[in-house]
């Protein structure tokens, strides 16, 4: 699996939203409370397309970015990860360990509820 970083995953979570933009536009879309520039976004950019996360088409003289894996794909495998390291690939303790720990609100256990019923059908 392709290892992203918190940074790089903004910017993919850009480029998966709205496939095939500069790196001016993925800047601007970006969250402003960062202290980014547009060089550092380049870089983020150039990171991604050499692990292969992204992949490039020529416009002009500027190059656009597109996602090289699905969103939901990736997301599947990078949980899947975290939960095989750290919970020994159970579910249940994570869940366990994210009420204790966040707090679960009605919202979340009537969506946890929902999901479990649709499991058992």
């Amino acid at each position: 699996m392709i290892q992203i970083s918190a940074a790089e995953l903004e910017v993919m979570d850009v480029l998966w939203a709205e496939p095939g933009l500069g790196a001016s536009e993925v800047f601007d879309r970006l969250d402003r409370t960062k202290d980014w520039n547009i060089r550092t976004v380049k870089t983020f950019l150039a990171r991604l397309v050499e692990k292969g996360a992204l992949k490039t088409e020529e416009d002009g003289r500027r190059f656009l970015y597109h996602p090289a894996i699905a969103e939901a794909h990736y997301k599947a495998e990078a949980a899947g990860q975290f939960v095989d390291r750290v919970f020994s690939g159970r579910a249940a303790p994570l869940v366990a360990y994210l009420a204790d720990s966040r707090g679960l609100t009605a919202d979340d256990i009537a969506e946890l509820e929902k999901l479990l019923g649709d499991l058992k059908k």
